[in-house]
C-alpha cells in the first residue's frame, strides 16, 4: 500500500516534459497579429441519452446543425474555412465519412478539408486545440474546432474492440487498467483520497443546483442552437420536434441523491456521475490579423493547452495535473484564473481535483456541470468553450480554464483569455 501511495504522490508533483516547460509566443494581455482567436463558440442543447429528444438523431445530423449555425451567426462565407477537426469517441471509422457529410450538407465547399480526432473525454477540445496549433504554425488562417456525441447510438458494449491483445494486459498491470470500466476508476479515486459519499453528493447538488438556476435565468441560451428533428414514439410513429433546452438539468435535493444506490461497490451513483447524453458544440477560430481584415468581432484567445498522463486506474484526477500544467505554460498562477470549466465526469474526481489544486469553488462552473447538463463525450471540450466565454463576459472577468480527465488515465486543460 506505501509503494502504491508513494507512486501516486509522484503523479500529483507535475515534471513537465521539454515541450510542456517551453515558453509560448502568446502572450496574456497582449495583442498580436498572429494571435489565434476566437470568433465564436455554440453547441446544442444537451439531450439524454436513450430517452432524450435527439435519442432518434444520428450525430451527423447534429454536428450539421452546430456548422450551420456557427456560419449563420457570424456571416461567414464557408469558402473561407482552411479546415474542420471533429472530436468524436463512440461513432463507427472515426464518424470521419459522415462527419465530410454533414460540411457538406451544412454549406461547407468540397474545397474545406475535415477529419475528426479522438482523445476520449477530451476530444472535442482536441479538436480546437489542432486548429489553433495549425493557425499557430502557419498551415491555415481559419478553421473550426467541432465535437459531437451520440452516445444513444454508440455508448456500451458496440463501442468496445471485438478483440485486444492478451499478452499487453498480462504482462502490464497499468495496461490491463486502461480496460477498467470508468465507474471503477471512480471508486478507486474516492477510495484512494477518501473522497466520501456525502461530499460527492454535495457537490452533484451545487451541480444540480446552479445549472437549473442558470437555465431558469437563460444563460445558456446565447450559446445554444436549437435543433429542429424527428423523434419516434414506441408504436415508430414520427413527430417533428425542437430541442431547444439542456434535458438533464433538473431539481433535486440531498435527501433524493442520498437515496440512490451506488452504481459498483462503492458511492458512484447516477446521481453523482455524469449523464449519458447527445449533443454537439462548435468553435471558429482565426489567426488575428485575418480576423480583423475581414472585420469579424472577436470573443476571446486560445492562450495555451496542455496534456498530462496519470495512472489509467484513478484516470478522474487529471484535471489536478492539467490544471498546473498549463498554467505554467502560460506563466499565470492558478489564482490567477477567474472562471474554471472542470467536467465532472465524476463527482469524486472534480471534488479531488478541485482539492487537490486549491481552487475556489465559487470559481468552479459557476453555471453547473456535466452531473447535471450531460457528457457527450467528443462534444464536451468544445461545448465547455461555449459556455466558459459568455460566463466570463457576463462575470466582466478575463481568464478561463477548461478542463477535463481522460480515460486510461489523462488530464487536459486550456486557458482562454476574453475580450
Amino acid at each position: 500500500m506505501s509503494s502504491r501511495l508513494a507512486q501516486i504522490s509522484s503523479h500529483l508533483t507535475v515534471q513537465p516534459t521539454s515541450a510542456q516547460s517551453a515558453s509560448i509566443r502568446t502572450k496574456i494581455g497582449v495583442k498580436s497579429p498572429d494571435d489565434v482567436v476566437i470568433v465564436d463558440a455554440c453547441r446544442t442543447p444537451m439531450g439524454r441519452g436513450k430517452k432524450g429528444g435527439f435519442k432518434d438523431t444520428v450525430p451527423e445530423d447534429l454536428l450539421a446543425a452546430v456548422l450551420i449555425a456557427i456560419k449563420e451567426r457570424n456571416k461567414l462565407d464557408p469558402a473561407l474555412v482552411d479546415d474542420i477537426c471533429v472530436g468524436n469517441v463512440l461513432q463507427a471509422a472515426g464518424g470521419a465519412t459522415v462527419s465530410r457529410m454533414a460540411a457538406l450538407y451544412a454549406g461547407y465547399p468540397d474545397k474545406v478539408s475535415i477529419y475528426t480526432t479522438n482523445r476520449q473525454c477530451s476530444s472535442g477540445l482536441q479538436a480546437v486545440v489542432n486548429i489553433a496549433t495549425h493557425i499557430q504554425a502557419g498551415l491555415i488562417d481559419i478553421g473550426i474546432g467541432a465535437g459531437v456525441e451520440s452516445m444513444t447510438l454508440g455508448y456500451g458494449p458496440s463501442a468496445m474492440a471485438s478483440q485486444t491483445s492478451e499478452k499487453i494486459p498480462d504482462a502490464c498491470e497499468a495496461a490491463a487498467d486502461c480496460q477498467l470500466p470508468m465507474g471503477i476508476t471512480s471508486e478507486n479515486v474516492a477510495k484512494d483520497f477518501n473522497v466520501p459519499r456525502e461530499k460527492q453528493d454535495a457537490f452533484a447538488l451545487l451541480s444540480y443546483t446552479k445549472a437549473a438556476n442558470a437555465q431558469k435565468e437563460g444563460k445558456f441560451d446565447s450559446e445554444i442552437v436549437p435543433v429542429k428533428t424527428i423523434i419516434k414514439d414506441e408504436e415508430g410513429n414520427e413527430k417533428e420536434i425542437t430541442v431547444s433546452k439542456d434535458e438533464g438539468i433538473r431539481a433535486t435535493t440531498k435527501e433524493q441523491l442520498a437515496k440512490l444506490r451506488p452504481a459498483f461497490d462503492g458511492a458512484t451513483t447516477a446521481g453523482n456521475a455524469s449523464q449519458v447524453s447527445d449533443g454537439a458544440a462548435a468553435v471558429l477560430l482565426m489567426r488575428r490579423s485575418v480576423a480583423e481584415k475581414l472585420g469579424f468581432q472577436i470573443q476571446g484567445k486560445y492562450i495555451a493547452s496542455a496534456v498530462v498522463g496519470c495512472p489509467p486506474r484513478i484516470m478522474g484526477i487529471g484535471p489536478a495535473l492539467a490544471i498546473p500544467a498549463v498554467c505554467k505554460k502560460a506563466g499565470v498562477e492558478i489564482k490567477d484564473i477567474d472562471v474554471f470549466e472542470l467536467n465532472e465526469a465524476f463527482a469524486s474526481q472534480a471534488v479531488y481535483s478541485i482539492e487537490a489544486c486549491g481552487l475556489d469553488i465559487n470559481k468552479v462552473n459557476p453555471l453547473g456541470g456535466a452531473i447535471a447538463m450531460g457528457h457527450p463525450l467528443g462534444c464536451t471540450g468544445a461545448r465547455q468553450i461555449a459556455t466558459i466565454l459568455p460566463e466570463l463576459k457576463r462575470q466582466g472577468k478575463k481568464l478561463g480554464l477548461t478542463t477535463m480527465c481522460i480515460g486510461t488515465g489523462m488530464g487536459m486543460g486550456c486557458i482562454i483569455e476574453r475580450e
